[in-house]
């Protein structure tokens, strides 16, 4: 998931690459399901998770709205160990356990991150992109129901996910209940700042979401260094 912290870059990022994103090939094949899929979201959204959030931003303090956005990066924290591992990058895969281990036990699980003051850096790493690593295709663009932008491949990822998620382990299913709605506010809450770009920069927000979201992804899985595009095959007979 994105977090707070990374919001202003993810906007930069959007508005600097959406041009090129329109130019790669897309395939969505299933494009008409998906623009179904994406409205009900879309309703779901508008009508409930982002007004919530309005409110966890307005009436919650922000010291207190970063101590819960650290703890749930820390949640991933060992799963980005395990990708890094899967994808043969064995210094960033004990950098993400240490900083784990620094940040539960120094830092009340959490609260802190104590590991970055140390030098140890986040990383963003998940099953869909150790797929991607190891060569599996993106496949088509899929718009999940309540999770949204996918593609066959990160669809896969977000069972490993899902099934590797620490939040799992707590016992008490109210617990359990409260601590996933909190992380998804705490999420939607993030990603605010990013409305007022896709209403503003988007005529299509679908294709625009659609582009953004599959061009982020190749950027992760080849570490913010995708190689380039095929050119488009010229007619034939042209003499090229």
């Amino acid at each position: 998931m994105i977090r707070r912290r990374f919001a202003p870059c993810l906007i930069a990022w959007a508005m600097g690459t959406a041009a090129v994103a329109q130019a790669r090939p897309v395939s969505d094949p299933l494009e008409p399901l998906n623009r179904s899929v994406f409205a009900f979201n879309d309703a779901l959204d508008r009508g409930v998770l982002e007004p919530v959030a309005q409110g966890y931003v307005r009436w919650v303090h922000p010291g207190v709205r970063q101590l819960a956005g650290n703890v749930f990066a820390n949640f991933a924290e060992p799963w980005t160990g395990v990708n890094n591992l899967l994808q043969g990058k064995p210094v960033e895969a004990l950098g993400d356990f240490a900083r784990f281990a620094i940040n539960t036990f120094l830092c009340f699980g959490g609260l802190g991150d104590l590991a970055a003051d140390l030098g140890l850096p986040r990383h963003s790493e998940d099953l869909g992109q150790t797929l991607g690593v190891w060569g599996v295709p993106a496949g088509p663009y899929l718009v999940l129901p309540l999770l949204g932008p996918s593609s066959a491949r990160d669809a896969v990822g977000t069972l490993g996910g899902i099934a590797a998620d620490p939040v799992r382990q707590i016992h008490s299913e109210g617990d359990r209940t409260a601590v996933s709605i909190l992380r998804v506010v705490d999420t939607r809450a993030s990603l605010l700042p990013l409305d007022r770009l896709i209403e503003g920069a988007a005529l299509d927000r679908y294709t625009f979401v659609r582009n953004a979201y599959l061009q982020r992804r190749n950027n992760l899985v080849y570490d913010g260094d995708p190689p380039e595009p095929p050119e488009p095959a010229g007619p034939r007979g042209s003499g090229d």
